[in-house]
């Protein structure tokens, strides 16, 4: 007997704090409820805390499936989120980023500190290097990542990233426009390091 397929599965990056402003958390748990509406599994770091925990909190009252990622170091911290769909503890944070990419489809990030921008980043660079083909949000809640999207063009416009790359990243302040761009995402041709090399051939993919 077959497993069933998993659901459409979005891997969520957010802060282990609120924030200070009480429009963080709302748009936390507006978006657990909103891809647990739509039927979308959620996949996180595991921790009942924060933006983080809010999300997998109002995922789970609306019926979602919720999958946590937990490194042992902070589950022996005692801030692990014990009432998740699925949860497991693995040994570093590369093995949570690692698992968090392979059981997800896209990945979103709200509002967080340097972890929630390292995790997100992570998965574009890998999507640039045709390590995966899925497609990277931001909810860009009451204009968070706006000094982001300036960096992002400055990379850009200064020649450190290609066009092709910068259009991999999704920004919405709607998490319903989000997961339409997520669905409908369709990955751009990589673009060779060098004409001819053969980092290029290998790294050049056929539309």
């Amino acid at each position: 007997m077959t497993e069933p397929a998993r659901p459409y599965t979005i891997a969520v990056f957010c802060g282990s704090s609120t924030g200070n402003d009480p429009v963080y958390l709302e748009a936390a748990r507006h978006v657990g409820n909103t891809l647990a509406r739509q039927g979308i599994g959620v996949v996180y770091g595991g921790g009942h805390v924060g933006l983080m925990g809010a999300v997998a909190d109002a995922a789970l009252e609306a019926g979602g499936h919720v999958t946590g990622v937990i490194p042992r170091a902070l589950h022996d911290r005692e801030i692990i989120h014990d009432t998740v769909s699925e949860l497991f503890v693995v040994d570093s944070m590369h093995e949570r980023k690692l698992m968090m990419a392979e059981r997800s489809d896209a990945f979103l990030a709200l509002p967080g500190g340097p972890g929630t921008l390292e995790e997100i980043t992570e998965q574009w660079t890998w999507a640039q290097l045709g390590i995966h083909e899925k497609p990277c949000g931001f909810l860009n809640v009451a204009g968070y990542y706006d000094p982001l999207i300036t960096l992002v063009e400055s990379m850009r416009d200064r020649g450190f990233t290609h066009p092709r790359y910068t259009g991999m990243l999704q920004f919405s302040d709607s998490i319903d426009e989000l997961v339409a761009a997520f669905r409908s995402y369709v990955p751009p041709v990589r673009v060779a390091a060098s004409p001819g090399s053969e980092m290029s051939e290998r790294m050049t993919v056929q539309p």
